[in-house]
């Protein structure tokens, strides 16, 4: 399902995604935003230039704001962009996600009406793309440094994604306060997470002990997933539930311990965020055991 952006462009889902012509649409739609937001806000003009306007690539921008967000006395700002760097040249499909990240805020989030938003100040973008480089670390054995970044971005973000989670692509975190992910867990593409979630283990198991979430899924705020169960693609879960056991592929379930309400053919059903809060609100299950 496409979603139009008023005056701008209509994003495309990320299956019939162009990634060329994508990749210098955001881009150019990103320089051009940060051009309007100088003139219309130029006590801010230090943060547009420095981020964007100043920037040669979409890469180099993203890497730049998000070192400027997570640096400290222990890690700079250009140990940060150049270790940004090494992993986008390791890595040729680094830039492909943070593309589909930044996408997938503006095809699900219904506040968001430029790129320049998600870009600069939402912390949910800002932490996947920072566990990114984490997990790049973690795979070419600098785990301190991952580590240290899963710490950092605790502090800054509110998120805590161990460095050796698996995330796909377009992956979008609403607010992402409180959201914890175990080691063993993995995001497939296009899932998305509300504050509060809990990707974690039960305490009773030891080596693969996180969910799976597989493609398209939505898990609704403050919902606990534990222990090494699957997600099912597309499937939904409600606002609050805990879910022990797997859910099949375009289930929607709720409750605590959650159960299925409800099964769909439909992969693009409830794709808008709109739909998305309003079948997962609490008003709509009962939540009793």
């Amino acid at each position: 399902m496409a979603r139009t952006i008023p005056g701008r462009l209509t994003l495309i889902s990320t299956q019939a995604r162009d990634r060329g012509d994508f990749a210098d649409t955001v881009w150019a739609e990103l320089r051009k935003e940060a051009e309007e937001a100088l003139s219309r806000a130029p006590m801010l003009a230090s943060l547009f230039i420095e981020s964007v306007l100043e920037q040669p690539s979409f890469e180099a921008a993203v890497f730049y704001r998000i070192s400027a967000r997570l640096k400290n006395d222990v890690v700079s700002l250009p140990l940060l962009s150049e270790t940004f760097g090494r992993a986008a040249a390791a890595d040729a499909d680094f830039g492909d996600a943070l593309r589909a990240d930044i996408a997938a805020v503006l095809e699900r989030d219904p506040a968001t009406q430029r790129f320049i938003e998600p870009f600069l100040y939402f912390k949910g973008f800002h932490a996947v793309q920072t566990h990114r480089l984490a997990h790049w670390l973690w795979g070419n054995g600098e785990r301190d440094f991952a580590l240290y970044l899963q710490s950092r971005s605790s502090d800054v973000f509110q998120t805590d994604i161990h460095p050796a989670a698996h995330f796909g692509k377009g992956i979008f975190l609403d607010h992402a306060t409180g959201l914890v992910v175990g080691e063993t867990a993995v995001v497939e593409d296009d899932v998305s997470l509300l504050q509060n979630v809990t990707l974690g283990g039960t305490g009773k198991e030891s080596g693969d002990r996180h969910p799976k979430v597989r493609k398209g899924a939505i898990v609704g705020a403050g919902a606990k997933i534990l222990g090494n169960i699957e997600i099912g693609a597309y499937s939904r879960i409600a606002a609050g539930s805990v879910v022990l056991r797997a859910v099949e592929p375009h289930s929607t379930v709720a409750g605590i311990p959650a159960r299925i309400i409800r099964t769909t053919n439909d992969p693009e059903a409830l794709r808008t965020k709109e739909e998305i809060l309003k079948a997962l609100s609490y008003e709509s299950f009962d939540y009793s055991i």
